[in-house]
């Protein structure tokens, strides 16, 4: 890892923190390698159950290196055609963190304590879940500086806010607050800044502790829905439900239905 990037796990949650506060934590190419090195990790290993992403110094990410776009615009390196092809073929391989978080089988959370912008808002968009402070700003940004978008933000918020929406976000790249984010079904959670931490530990031990193998088919299942017809998504849920009748967690799961206790699971 990278001192770009910090990684905790602790209970069944990996957390990555985005680690660079005097930048509002803004994507460098060290820090996009030890994204694309951790998350697919962390999707293999069993002794992780959920993956929460955050930033550290009160801010999420701000996106990509606008200083860094600039001193690019401003130099004389060639534009040619293949090279800008070899740019967005490695842009397009560092954009796969964000598959990763969408389609790993366990669950992952977003935490939002300021500024997602860019790059970053796509990032938090690319999680299952997220949680953010009430006054937080959230910007696509990308107009702002004549750029179309990427890591998967019009993809993730079309699907969150509806096609009309996530073009007015987009074009005008306003800045809405956690609150507003909420109100539009962007974010799950909008809590005030001093409560953050403890409702985003609460909430990743939540996740962690749910039946891990049926998460995964669960999202299997969601995925799919977002583009799939009816009978594509029932062929994917009939096997995908039998799998989890064999599990352990599901097994062990009924017995304490039938005895009204509260059952635990253990991701197998």
């Amino acid at each position: 890892m990278t001192d770009q990037l910090l990684e905790t796990f602790e209970g069944g949650v990996a957390t990555l923190t985005f680690n660079r506060p005097a930048a509002r934590n803004a994507l460098t190419g060290e820090m996009q390698a030890a994204l694309s090195e951790a998350l697919p990790r962390l999707a293999a290993d069993p002794k992780v159950r959920a993956v929460v992403v955050t930033g550290a110094g009160g801010a999420f990410c701000a996106g990509g290196d606008v200083k860094g776009f600039a001193a690019a615009a401003g130099s004389s390196g060639g534009g040619g055609g293949f090279n800008q092809e070899q740019r967005a073929q490695g842009l397009r391989a560092s954009m796969e963190v964000c598959r990763w978080l969408h389609d790993m089988p366990k669950p992952t959370l977003a935490v939002i304590p300021g500024p997602a912008a860019g790059a970053g808002l796509s990032i938090a968009l690319a999680c299952d879940l997220r949680i953010a402070t009430e006054d937080a700003k959230l910007t696509t940004a990308f107009s702002k500086v004549g750029l179309a978008g990427d890591y998967g933000g019009s993809y993730f918020l079309t699907q969150l806010v509806g096609a009309a929406k996530a073009r007015e976000l987009f074009f005008t790249a306003d800045v809405i607050t956690g609150a507003q984010a909420l109100a539009l079904g962007i974010v799950n959670k909008a809590v005030p800044a001093a409560e953050l931490e403890a409702v985003a530990g609460d909430y990743a031990r939540y996740l962690a502790g749910l039946p891990t193998v049926a998460i995964g088919y669960m999202k299997r299942n969601l995925n799919a829905a977002q583009h799939s017809t009816l009978s594509e998504v029932l062929d994917l849920e009939a096997p995908h439900m039998v799998r989890t009748m064999m599990t352990e967690d599901h097994k062990a799961a009924s017995i304490a239905f039938v005895e009204k206790a509260k059952p635990v699971f253990h991701g197998r």
